[in-house]
């Protein structure tokens, strides 16, 4: 195992930029950039950016200089490079994710203004939120876990109607599908055989919408959700931080920045 950085050329924000990444596992690579204090908010899904006047700090902490090229190279030998548009930020990649119906994936948690390809989009999410800021969340039966309103489309709906759709059978709450805003998505690596989703059609799409007033009445026209209440962003936490798009909802909307 190694730690691997590539000379500071890339040019952003008016300063230069190394990538520091791991060729075997994203622990270890976690764990390097913390001992040396490099801030969270510097992963961009499969790396570290790394302004150029800490460079030679975080070679002497033990990081190998390579060459541009063959960092990506070994990023991409090693399984771990996140694949996502120009713009898009990788946030975290959370591995042997398991689902009800037995199966498992890696997901992939990319944090993005633009919609997803809708051809790939399978289902949607909508973080609801009232005037005060605060959440609408479900329990949901099948998964036995509380979160957002979400689920997988039907017939030929957009994906915004998909999202918009869910909201209305979780929570009673009508929202237009225009009004919707992406977060970001999901992306579904499968790591077993079977399930419901297919490979081309896996990426989950995360949209945010807020409604007026101070938390209107909650009801379900479905019976696929056993409970709905509003919380604040601190009882958000308690109830889904252990769920494994929690990353993506700190990155998005946690009123301390993430």
């Amino acid at each position: 195992m190694a730690i691997l950085i590539d000379p500071p050329r890339a040019e952003a924000h008016g300063r230069r930029w190394s990538h520091l990444v791991s060729d075997s596992d994203l622990g270890e690579l976690h764990a390097f950039a913390q001992a040396l204090g490099i801030p969270a908010r510097g992963f961009e899904g499969d790396h570290y950016d790394v302004p150029e006047e800490r460079y030679d700090a975080v070679v002497a902490a033990g990081a190998r200089p390579t060459p541009a090229r063959e960092l990506v190279r070994a990023l991409q030998a090693s399984g771990l490079r996140m694949q996502k548009r120009r713009g898009d930020k990788g946030v975290a990649r959370v591995l042997a994710v398991g689902f009800p119906d037995g199966t498992s994936a890696d997901v992939d948690l990319i944090r993005s203004s633009r919609e997803a390809d809708p051809a790939r989009v399978f289902a949607a999410m909508a973080f609801v939120r009232d005037a005060a800021g605060d959440f609408a969340v479900v329990h949901s039966i099948r998964r036995d876990e509380w979160g957002a309103p979400g689920g997988w489309r039907e017939g030929a709906e957009s994906v915004r109607e998909n999202a918009a759709r869910e909201v209305r059978e979780e929570t009673g709450l009508v929202v237009d599908p225009h009004a919707l805003l992406p977060l970001g998505y999901e992306r579904f690596r499968r790591r077993s055989s079977g399930g419901l989703w297919r490979e081309g059609c896996d990426l989950l799409q995360v949209f945010t919408v807020d409604v007026p007033g101070r938390r209107p009445p909650l009801a379900a026209e479905l019976g696929d959700t056993s409970d709905r209440r509003w919380v604040t962003w601190d009882e958000l936490a308690v109830l889904c931080a252990d769920q494994f798009w929690w990353p993506l909802a700190v990155a998005t909307l946690s009123p301390r920045g993430g």
